[in-house]
């Protein structure tokens, strides 16, 4: 049988030493980017930035730094310069002909952020940042200003190009600058560090820590939305400046947000949240440990969820209302605009982009944190907790409503014809763990259900293109049959009347051709979910399957590729012995026996998925970026063509 993997192999003489391969300093990561930041896309370009601000950040934190100047040069690079303390330049004890600051720029987990000597909390606590960045620089140069000294040292993809060089007297400066431009050759062809982007990521470090104040500046030539070419962020109120602001003009359920600050017993850290219930479908909750943003959540993420939970709870009790015995954390906070901060010595993170928390201790500080706090903020004010409570209570009688009639749905033929006629449903009651494909025509559609596993995954075959629903009406939506299709299998509204508990399925998988005509359709289709699902992709629930482009056969031996760039890599890399080696395209999923589908794209122990995410922060840039390429002006996609098609190469045509 096919597998993605080498198959075992009993002759050993073509293997030996030399077929060890041995990376030094930083070639691992140039190498391989990707583990270490993420990818090679844009998002990943500007994860080097918020390295560099992160460190930043830990002075400013750390109470050593109290200003920290960002500025977006017109070539492209970036330089970020604090007031701190400085990198220090003495030699390392155990590098006597190196600097600690060539030590840490060149080495992988080397820094100051190991032990609560230096800092008690850090965000750049993985020790890979700094050399990471400077690995995937072109050029990074950085100027340390100690002991009314300045020094400075060039870089250029990882490896110094100048030594230590000592400038001059610095009486009025202090701390670090470091000036970097990401290296072309290692990210994607068409992007750049957007002004957008990083100003909103820089205002978000500006909020998530008051006492810092951050001087903003980019080119104004690199400027295409309304993002100031200069600003100065400083924001006494912290988070809850930044919630007055998101949810300004907004009707909510209670007059306040509740908000606070504390700093946790024993020097554990800090805890600082807002929170406001909005009336209307538009929800969020973001979270941050240490100033880092943790999309994926984690365990500060729970301990806020139990607070809130056992508050509510327990004021129903004391009020004596039974039906706050039903209410879920997810009623809570499944309409809530919500923002929590922690602040905490040694986090452990999954992933080297830092993107959940894992530390366990930190569920128990926040809850702990939160708790006597939200208890008293209901006591203070009885007339909006009864309000607070009355409404959550609304939302879980509607869920519980709804969630029958779906097991009903289920369960029932009669309801069951109610969905699409081409939709091959999953057995399974519930939505634990259940998959829905969207594929791309009637022959994919029949290798996917002949692939799946009946218990949890469903089929939905479309036809076609769908319809472009940025430059279409409501009444032409309506009346598209695809389009009226997928909202019936999801079977959980649209816009305003979106009811997150309705959703049929807990992952929604778009699964097209890897081409350029699967990439269209998956672009069509994402917008659809952006425009009228937004909510879904806010929950979480949108993936983007990846089916592999190439099979790759010699002897025993069968691997998938990926793309051309990949293929290339596994046959320079994996197919040097002798015998035919034999590469077939694959032209749609509708071409892939059942059974490689199956193992390439939908088996989830062995599949790779994207979850399509839209941070908060982002979404205005996302807006635009949607108008401009999705929408009713043509003129907007030819400019961008014009800016781009220099960095087309490969086309599929």
């Amino acid at each position: 049988m096919s597998d993605l993997f080498e198959q075992p192999k009993t002759e050993t003489s073509d293997y030996s030493a030399k077929d060890i391969e041995v990376l030094e300093g930083l070639e691992p990561v140039r190498k391989r980017p990707g583990m270490y930041i993420g990818g090679t896309d844009e998002r990943a370009r500007h994860h080097l930035g918020a390295e560099v601000l992160d460190n930043s950040m830990d002075e400013a934190v750390a109470g050593f730094a109290s200003r920290i100047d960002v500025e977006l040069h017109a070539d492209g690079s970036l330089s970020i310069r604090d007031n701190g303390r400085g990198i220090p330049i003495d030699p390392h004890p155990k590098f006597k002909d190196k600097s600690a600051l060539e030590v840490i720029l060149t080495t992988l987990h080397s820094g100051g952020k190991f032990s609560n000597k230096v800092y008690h909390t850090a965000g750049g606590l993985h020790g890979v940042g700094v050399s990471v960045v400077n690995a995937l620089s072109s050029k990074m140069v950085v100027e340390v200003a100690r002991d009314k000294v300045l020094w400075r040292q060039e870089y250029s993809r990882g490896a110094p190009l100048t030594p230590l060089e000592k400038v001059g007297a610095a009486p009025n400066r202090r701390g670090t600058m470091i000036h970097f431009h990401p290296d072309d050759e290692i990210f994607e062809p068409g992007t750049a560090l957007r002004p957008g982007r990083l100003y909103r990521m820089v205002r978000s470090k500006a909020y998530l820590y008051r006492g810092v104040e951050i001087r903003w500046k980019a080119a104004p030539e690199l400027i295409k939305d309304d993002t100031p070419a200069e600003d100065t962020l400083h924001f006494p109120g912290g988070l809850s400046d930044f919630l007055d602001a998101t949810v300004e003009g907004r009707q909510t359920v209670t007059q306040e947000a509740f908000s606070g600050r504390i700093e946790v017993e024993g020097d554990k850290g800090r805890v600082e949240w807002a929170i406001a219930w909005p009336t209307d479908s538009l929800s969020f909750l973001n979270s941050y440990c240490n100033t880092v943003p943790t999309p994926e959540g984690g365990t500060h993420e729970s301990g806020f969820r139990t607070a809130l939970l056992r508050g509510l709870k327990g004021y129903g009790e004391l009020i004596s209302n039974k039906k706050a015995a039903q209410i879920t954390a997810d009623d809570i906070l499944g309409g809530a605009c919500a923002v929590l901060s922690v602040f905490i010595p040694e986090p452990q993170f999954q992933g080297q982009t830092k993107e959940k928390l894992a530390t366990a201790e930190a569920a128990r500080i926040v809850d702990l944190a939160i708790k006597d706090h939200f208890d008293n903020w209901l006591a203070s004010a009885p007339d909006q907790a009864n309000n607070l409570l009355n409404w959550i209570i609304a939302k879980s009688e509607e869920r519980l409503r709804r969630r029958a009639e779906k097991d009903t749905s289920r369960k029932t033929a009669t309801n069951r014809l109610r969905l699409p006629g081409k939709l091959a449903d999953c057995s399974q009651h519930g939505t634990h763990d259940t998959e829905i494909f969207i594929v791309e025509g009637d022959s994919a559609g029949g290798s996917a259900k002949q692939g799946r596993d009946r218990k949890t995954q469903a089929i939905l075959p479309l036809r076609g293109k769908i319809l472009n629903v940025a430059s279409a009406g409501s009444a032409k939506i309506k009346a598209n049959q695809e389009l009226t299709d997928l909202m019936q299998a999801l079977g959980c509204g649209t816009r305003d009347k979106y009811r997150r508990e309705d959703l049929r399925y807990d992952k929604v998988i778009i699964m097209t051709d890897a081409d350029v005509d699967g990439a269209h359709i998956a672009s069509l289709l994402m917008t659809f979910f952006y425009q009228e699902m937004r909510q879904l992709i806010t929950d979480g629930h949108l993936y983007l399957a990846q089916p592999p482009l190439y099979r790759i056969s010699q002897g025993g031996k069968t691997i998938y590729a990926m793309d051309d760039a990949h293929k290339d890599e596994l046959m320079e890399k994996e197919f040097k012995g002798r015998g035919k080696i034999e590469i077939s395209r694959f032209k749609g999923l509708g071409e892939m026996p059942p059974a490689q589908l199956k193992e390439t794209t939908m088996n989830p122990a062995k599949r790779t998925l994207l979850r399509v995410q839209v941070p908060l922060e982002e979404y205005g840039e996302t807006a635009d970026r949607v108008d401009h390429l999705m929408g009713k002006k043509p003129e907007h996609r030819f400019t961008f063509i014009q800016e781009n098609a220099r960095f087309a190469d490969n086309l599929d045509i």
